[in-house]
């Protein structure tokens, strides 16, 4: 490469698909259609690796000949200095130099593919680029000046020139086509806001990326006061899983999810973006404007197809109106009569399986879990991926193999076959892990958010006074206690990325409680351990955030695998699983760096495991014989928390507008 550009990666489609579950986002080119139309006209087979570029192409020297195409935002595209036309098949003869020029007026990125395709080296069944996690495409990073890149060599076939009606329509007022839900009015917004949504041009922010793109536009009015347990803005429910292209409001900041996104959140997303639709999120860039066009479901078009049959080639989305059910394809109960179970569009292409009321109460993760254990036992055709929360459980498929609808049928009939939650006895392992109590590494997250973010927020400058105030507590030590004393459950994996735990104290009595943070930290150290709503959670990698602080522990993501690790399972490079224990052990800041040292080498002993299980039935039982003692414990938590509500709302906080809100792009809040 005699010129990188300053964002050219390697990418391929689908992308890496089936590890949503533990953090890992499927990547892939941002504007699939485009990608994908690329490897067409050199006549590449569908996943072939190519390259994606944003705002300013590379040149490349070609030491043998090749045919080429570039698709995507219109560039100037010269082959050895003499002017060449996107979207047809260019043979680049050996010694060939190809100049990919910056993008204009139109559009944000750019597609070359390359007959055989890229080489380069597959990471859990893909082979793009995940910059933040540092693997996929080349040694995981940005290609830089002077790489040298191989072709795959695989079989091609026929080249074509895409035509004109064929190719995507660029605009700078874009619409986009989206499905209602999964949260939506009454529940959570009001009409107005649904309305609202519907109707304003919304304005791309310039802090928009890979992970999201965040949009400048109203406040909405909300038709919760706050999240209860989840947290105390009325954005903030129990995690759930979240789709790519959903509309996420971190706080009153909504934010398009985007393939680099985050599987899990604590967030209400009010539409979704369909899937045929969402190669415009590639294409959109700052300054641009964009409206919102509900759609049927059953009417969206479908991405499997290319050209005319996606209808991208029109800038206005074509649409009879939206589906009138606010996002709930219907109801049913549990087959002992004593849950309801909401099942939500998301998108035409996943359906979220909601348990119960909103609130904690494990009983409801177990009927989460036996509910994936039977879909996962019979993987009925068109099944993609399956991802837990909380209380609800997101099943992803292929529209074009199994619809929505049968998808919802099919759903209700495995939930009149399954057992009764108290049932439930799984695997539990209980691992030992380090904690550095108010490590200087977090201390350092929360100067910089002071410096750069927002110096007033109630929770700065400490996290753990924070913490203290909010579960009225006498001291700062008492924060210590509980945490250390604490048994969490882990109830779902990907919070924050590669295998980040969302986890629970199992004893109630422990079950600190806050906010996250609004806006959200524009950097987080890598496993940094927070609290966000009831929950606790380690940072699988670097990266913004927003949980409240207590410390820091050792990775529980292996980024040698395939080399092993201690502690981590050899098959895989996630170290915890559903239903494992943490319980912390004190060290000391410098104790723990070598500890970390120690795990990055491949060697140490930080990590202890013992197995075990986890009955739910045992755990009623103990919830029953201690429900005075949890009952007293909670009301004086929710006091405090009701007291602090009033502070905030005497001091205004409800009321931050969005001019206020210099945090990035994050589509989580709590990971922004």
């Amino acid at each position: 490469m005699l010129r990188a550009g300053p964002m050219t990666t390697i990418q391929d489609w689908p992308g890496r698909v089936g590890y949503w579950k533990v953090g890992v986002p499927p990547s892939g080119p941002m504007d699939d259609l485009s990608f994908r139309l690329a490897n067409m006209a050199v006549g590449n087979p569908v996943d072939a690796a190519g390259l994606e570029v944003t705002m300013l192409g590379p040149c490349l020297r070609f030491s043998t000949s090749a045919m080429v195409a570039v698709t995507g935002a219109p560039v100037q595209l010269t082959l050895d200095g003499v002017g060449v036309p996107q979207w047809v098949p260019l043979t680049v003869p050996a010694g060939g130099v190809l100049d990919v020029g910056a993008v204009g007026s139109l559009g944000l990125r750019v597609y070359i593919a390359i007959s055989g395709g890229v080489e380069a080296e597959e990471y859990l069944g893909s082979r793009s680029t995940f910059t933040m996690g540092k693997f996929g495409g080349l040694d995981g990073r940005v290609l830089a000046d002077g790489d040298v890149l191989a072709r795959a060599d695989l079989p091609t076939g026929n080249s074509t020139r895409i035509l004109t009606e064929e190719q995507p329509a660029f605009t700078n007022a874009w619409q986009l086509g989206v499905t209602v839900g999964p949260h939506s009015a009454p529940e959570f917004f009001t009409p107005n806001d649904i309305a609202e949504i519907m109707g304003t041009d919304y304005q791309v922010h310039f802090n928009s990326d890979r992970t999201g793109i965040r949009l400048v536009g109203p406040k909405p009015q909300w038709a919760r006061t706050d999240g209860g347990e989840a947290g105390l803005h009325p954005s903030n429910i129990h995690d759930n899983a979240y789709s790519v292209g959903a509309l996420d409001f971190t706080g009153d900041t909504p934010i398009l999810l985007g393939p680099d996104g985050p599987s899990l959140g604590g967030f209400v997303c009010p539409v979704t973006v369909t899937a045929a639709e969402r190669w415009k999120l590639g294409q959109l860039k700052p300054g641009d404007t964009v409206r919102f066009v509900a759609v049927k479901a059953t009417e969206a078009a479908s991405p499997a197809e290319l050209g005319l049959a996606r209808r991208a080639s029109f800038v206005d989305v074509l649409s009879r109106g939206g589906d009138p059910d606010s996002g709930i394809l219907g109801t049913t109960t549990t087959a002992d009569g004593t849950t309801s179970v909401t099942y939500r569009r998301s998108g035409d292409d996943n359906i979220l399986v909601e348990y119960g009321d909103m609130r904690l109460d494990l009983a409801l993760r177990a009927r989460v879990h036996a509910l994936a254990e039977r879909i996962e036992a019979e993987s009925p055709a068109g099944l993609v991926d399956l991802t837990p929360g909380i209380r609800s459980l997101q099943v992803k498929a292929d529209p074009t193999k199994w619809s929505q609808h049968a998808m919802r049928d099919w759903l209700i009939e495995c939930e009149s076959q399954l057992p009764a939650a108290s049932e439930l006895v799984v695997p539990s392992r209980t691992v030992h892990l380090p904690l550095s109590w108010d490590d200087p590494a977090t201390r350092e997250a929360i100067e910089r958010y002071m410096l750069g973010v927002r110096s007033d927020a109630p929770w700065c400058p400490w996290n753990i006074e924070f913490i203290r105030r909010m579960n009225g507590l006498d001291s700062v030590d008492d924060v210590h206690r509980i945490v250390f004393d604490a048994d969490y459950l882990v109830l779902g994996l990907g919070d924050v990325y590669l295998g980040a735990p969302v986890a629970v104290p199992l004893d109630p009595r422990h079950r600190l409680v806050t906010t996250k943070y609004n806006p959200a930290r524009t950097w987080t150290p890598e496993n940094a351990v927070g609290i966000g709503g009831a929950y606790l959670c380690i940072y699988g990698m670097e990266g913004p955030g927003g949980y409240q602080f207590v410390g820091r522990t050792t990775q529980v993501w292996n980024h040698r695998y395939p080399q092993q690790a201690p502690g981590f399972d050899p098959e895989h490079p996630w170290l915890l699983r559903f239903f494992d224990r943490i319980k912390w052990y004190p060290v000391g800041a410098d104790e723990l760096l070598d500890m970390r040292a120690d795990v990055a080498a491949g060697r140490g002993d930080s990590v202890r495991i013992t197995e075990g299980t986890f009955s739910l039935a045992e755990h009623e039982r103990f919830l029953a014989d201690n429900a005075d003692a949890i009952a007293a414990s909670r009301t004086t938590m929710e006091y405090a928390r009701a007291e602090e509500r009033e502070r905030w709302s005497l001091a205004g906080e409800f009321t931050t507008t969005e001019q206020n809100q210099t945090g990035n792009s994050d589509p989580k809040g709590e990971v922004a």
